[in-house]
């Protein structure tokens, strides 16, 4: 297997990126977010990548971090999900975000990835929830959200405000799992949504 390419990107386009290693052009389909953060033509750049090999066909995958990395291996691991669905998953979403959307049971995150319907998104949450780890990005653990959404008063108030915002039930919870929970409640929501501004 390949796990990553180092050398000169040779063309880049929304979908997919040519590394030059060596002499050689590889081909790597990638998310659309990794493609917008990689380097501009002529540049040197590393892509991790995964190998898919088909009876027909042999296919890279490169990805900017190793997080990513082993997120789409995970998510193309669930039944139903190939690998055009798991760059999909992860053009629109983080590794973290794919990692909390599916420890709280957020199966929706995923229906904003395109060609990723409701029962599909379901089946991720329901095959993957016990795989996904406890340590997330920005320092919050899991069990600090799961804290945020279950504590009585100000984080779970600022959770409920935040979701009839249009926030999703795991978006609300990690921007209230950095905050003081002692904090009144409408200071906990101002945070959470300068927090949010941030991230998006």
């Amino acid at each position: 297997m390949i796990y990553c390419l180092t050398g000169k990107i040779v063309k880049k386009n929304l979908d997919s990126v040519v590394v030059s290693c060596a002499g050689v052009g590889y081909l790597a389909q990638v998310p659309a977010s990794v493609a917008a953060s990689l380097p501009a033509v002529g540049r040197e750049a590393t892509l991790y990548t995964v190998m898919n090999v088909t009876e027909n066909d042999v296919s890279l995958y490169g990805f900017a971090t190793e997080q990513q990395q082993a997120c789409f291996t995970m998510l193309t691991g669930v039944s139903g999900v190939g690998p055009k669905a798991g760059l999909a998953i992860l053009s629109v979403m983080e590794p973290d975000r794919v990692a909390l959307a599916i420890s709280s049971g957020d199966h929706k995150a995923f229906t904003a990835a395109n060609g990723v319907g409701p029962k599909l998104a379901q089946r991720i949450t329901l095959e993957l929830k016990d795989k996904v780890g406890k340590g997330l990005t920005d320092g919050v653990a899991l069990s600090d959200v799961t804290a945020a959404a279950a504590a009585p008063g100000g984080s779970a108030q600022a959770i409920a405000a935040l979701v009839s915002l249009g926030y999703s039930q795991s978006e609300a919870a990690l921007a209230v799992a950095k905050i003081d929970p002692a904090l009144p409640v409408e200071e906990i929501i101002k945070l959470a949504l300068r927090g949010m501004a941030g991230r998006r």
